[in-house]
Order: C-alpha cells, then structure tokens, then sequence
C-alpha cells in the first residue's frame, strides 16, 4: 500500500497538472465534447453490434452456450433488421464529430456554433473522394464515413472551426440585413461571406492535393499512418507488441486502431493462423500447433473489453473511482465491454485524449502479451491455435483457444487482474484531477 500511495502522489505531480492544462485548452476541449456529445448514438451501435454478433449471430458467444440456433434455426436472418442501425450510428461517426468540433470551437469562440458545423460537414464532403462510376451509376464510397475517417474529420473540425470563427467576426465580411427580416435570414446572411471563402479555400487544398496524391487526403493520411507498420516484420512477440502498441495509441487520439492496421496485420499473421488451424484438425489438439506466435495472443491475453484491455479499466473505475460520471459511463459500458466492444468506454469516459489514462491504455495490453507468450513459450499452455468468435468474454478466449486448457483459463484471469491493478493507480489520478477542476 505504501508503493501504491507513493505512485499515486507521483502520478499526481506529473498527470495532475497536464491534465488541468490540457482540459482548459479549447481545441482539446472540442474534441473531447465531440466524443462525449455522440456517445448516445455510438453506445446505440455497440449495443446492436453485441445483440447481432453474440446472440444472432451462428457462433456467437450466447448463442453457443444457449444452443439459440439449435432452438431457433431461422435467428441470424434477424440480423438484417439491426445492421441499419450500425450504418446510422458508429458508421457514420465521422460526420457527427466534424460537426461536433467545429461547433465546439465556435461555442468557445463565440460564434455561430450551429453554421459553423454545418460549414464543416460541408467542407468534409469537399475534400471527400469523389463520386466513383460503378456499371453507370455513381456511388460514393462509405469507407471513409466512420472510424477510418475521424482523423480527417478533426482536421477539418479544428480548421473550419477557427477560420469561420475568425471571418464571422469581421464587419467588412458580414452582410447586416434591415431589422424587418427574419431572423433565420438574418444570421444566414451575416456569415454568408466567409462560409463561401471557406469553401473556396478547401476546394483549391483538395484540388492540390489531388493533384499530389490522386487518391485523396483520406488515402494519403490513412497509407502515411499504415507504411511504417510495415517494416515492423513476421512472427515474433515483438512484432505483436509493436502493433498492438501502435493500434491502442491511435485510439488515444480517435483513430480506430484495429481498423487501420488490419490490412498489415492480416497479411501477418493469417498464414500462421490458418496452419495452426490446419494442424487441430490434423491432430485434434493445439498442442504442437506450428506457431506460438500469432496475433490470437493479442485477443486471448489482451484485448479484453476490447482494445487497451478496458475490462481492468471498469473493474478499477468500481473499485476505487470517487468520480459519478467515470461510474454512470463504466455501468454503460460493463454490458458491451463484457464482450469486448469498447466504443461506449472509449468515447464517454472517454479515454480519447484523455492524458491520464494514456499510460495504462497503452502498457496493460503490453504486459499481458508477455504474459500470454511467456506461458505458451515455456509450455505451460498451447499455443492459441483454435479460432474463437471476437465476442465472447475476455479469459474464456484463451480457454477456447487453446481447446478447452484450464491452466490458459486461469492466465486469462491473471492478465484481468493484472490489468485492473495497472489502471487503479491512474484512475486513483483522475479522482484528484476532478477535485483539481472543480476548486
């Protein structure tokens, strides 16, 4: 306890200031409320994600253990009725935060927040990629509408944000209507000039960008982000700690990390996986399976509650965490975290440029892919050679994996527990940082 005390204060010398810092600056502050401000919509798609994949779904989860296909043959065709709501919610997520952080911007500069969002969705189609021709109609592709587009969007956010701000406020620029108009025409009128530089100025950007790199800037930012990671290398636990480290610190800053580098770590690692796979159904057991070093060690040692192990996050929120909205959100949270997707987490605590919280988010995954290797390494337990759907619950993973081993079962709770006391100290942090902010 003296250790943990010790810690505590440290984290609160160093964390604490940065914190109180960082919350007052106004474009992190737009960010951060933009998060928290479509946290209803992205908590709807998680929920739809976990009743389509963990009860609907053939191999899901519950519908494994309940025997729900068994009973009900015809269930997954109900998937349909609930995948409109993914596409209404998390996979447009980047339209709602371009939105949201220019208005945030204009809010704290005094602007008009309401055309200032919408100028920055406007923008965000701007510089979006075009219309592509597919059998004679033109389709606009949806790739870069949610999670692999929020970087982009926060650019623009920020940008559009700033400069409308700053043009709206300029009398030569605005046009002043008689008292006899309407209000809604009157405000319209007043920005109306520094809406259409606004537009101007990132239609020529994308023209020169295009020009560039015909791809786009979404390309462009989404290849600069994913040729690094190439060079990372094959099968090794270094290379599993490498991308994992990588995937957790672009979620500190809003970029669906499994997403962007899926592509690497596909062609990674799915040669091992299939060939441990071919081995079981050669063998029967994942003992000897050719490959110890697969990302499965990621998801049966590291990923519970999904990325950055949040599962120790809301466990170390209930066990020491004094702050109401830290335990309203983890109570939100523990039902979809349970089987792994952390959006509501992610987005409402949120862990998003959240400095305090960076630290555990990125290293607890770390320790418990050592941990994991370590036991396959020495032969305590097989290799992960079984393929387990991506919902069900955090240690039942390495369980399942390794073809029902009781031992990986137990290594998966010590990596929850191991977790859960890496994260206590920084959310002890984040209860200081509050009484801070609120004096």
């Amino acid at each position: 306890m003296a250790f943990m005390s010790s810690f505590e204060k440290g984290m609160e010398k160093v964390l604490v200031p940065i914190a109180t810092k960082l919350n007052s600056q106004r474009h992190i502050v737009a960010i951060r409320d933009a998060f928290i401000l479509s946290f209803p919509i992205t908590m709807a798609g998680s929920l739809v994600l976990l009743l389509n994949f963990a009860i609907l779904a053939p191999d899901g989860f519950i519908a494994k253990i309940l025997f729900l296909h068994k009973l009900f043959p015809s269930l997954a065709e109900y998937q349909s009725v609930f995948i409109p709501v993914i596409n209404g919610s998390t996979n447009i997520l980047s339209m709602f935060i371009v939105f949201l952080v220019a208005r945030n911007i204009a809010i704290e500069l005094k602007a008009d927040d309401l055309l200032s969002g919408i100028t920055a969705l406007s923008t965000f189609f701007i510089i979006y990629p075009p219309y592509q021709n597919v059998d004679g109609a033109s389709l606009l592709t949806a790739q870069w509408l949610g999670a692999q587009g929020l970087f982009v969007a926060l650019i623009v956010g920020l940008l559009v944000g700033e400069i409308f701000s700053r043009l709206s406020k300029s009398e030569k620029l605005q046009i002043k209507m008689p008292a006899s108009v309407p209000p809604a025409v009157a405000r319209t009128f007043k920005v109306l000039f520094p809406i259409i530089i606004i537009t101007i100025l990132f239609a020529i950007a994308n023209a020169i960008i295009n020009a560039v790199y015909p791809a786009g800037l979404h390309q462009l930012i989404y290849t600069v982000l994913q040729t690094p990671l190439k060079q990372l290398g094959t099968s090794s636990v270094w290379s599993i700690i490498i991308l994992a480290f990588v995937s957790n610190l672009l979620w500190i800053f809003g970029i669906h990390g499994p997403n962007t580098i899926a592509a690497i770590r596909e062609a990674m690692f799915t040669e091992a996986n299939l060939e441990n796979l071919n081995y079981v159904a050669a063998n029967g057991s994942a003992w000897g399976a050719p490959y110890e070093i697969s990302w499965a060690i990621n998801d049966a040692f590291a990923n519970y509650g999904g990325s950055g192990m949040t599962l120790g996050l809301l466990i170390a929120v209930f066990i020491v965490s004094r702050r109401k909205d830290y335990r309203d959100i983890g109570k939100l949270s523990l039902a979809p975290g349970l089987f792994n997707i952390n959006e509501p987490i992610i987005f409402g605590l949120p862990v998003v440029l959240n400095p305090i919280l960076i630290i555990p988010f990125v290293l607890a995954p770390i320790v418990n892919i050592l941990i994991g290797w370590s036991a396959i390494h020495f032969g305590l337990i097989p290799p992960i050679a079984y393929s387990v759907p991506w919902t069900t619950p955090g240690p039942l993973i390495a369980f399942l994996g390794t073809g029902g081993n009781w031992l990986a079962l137990v290594i998966g709770f010590v990596c929850l527990a191991v977790s859960t006391l890496i994260y206590l100290p920084f959310v002890m942090a984040a209860n200081k940082a509050a009484d801070v902010v609120q004096k």
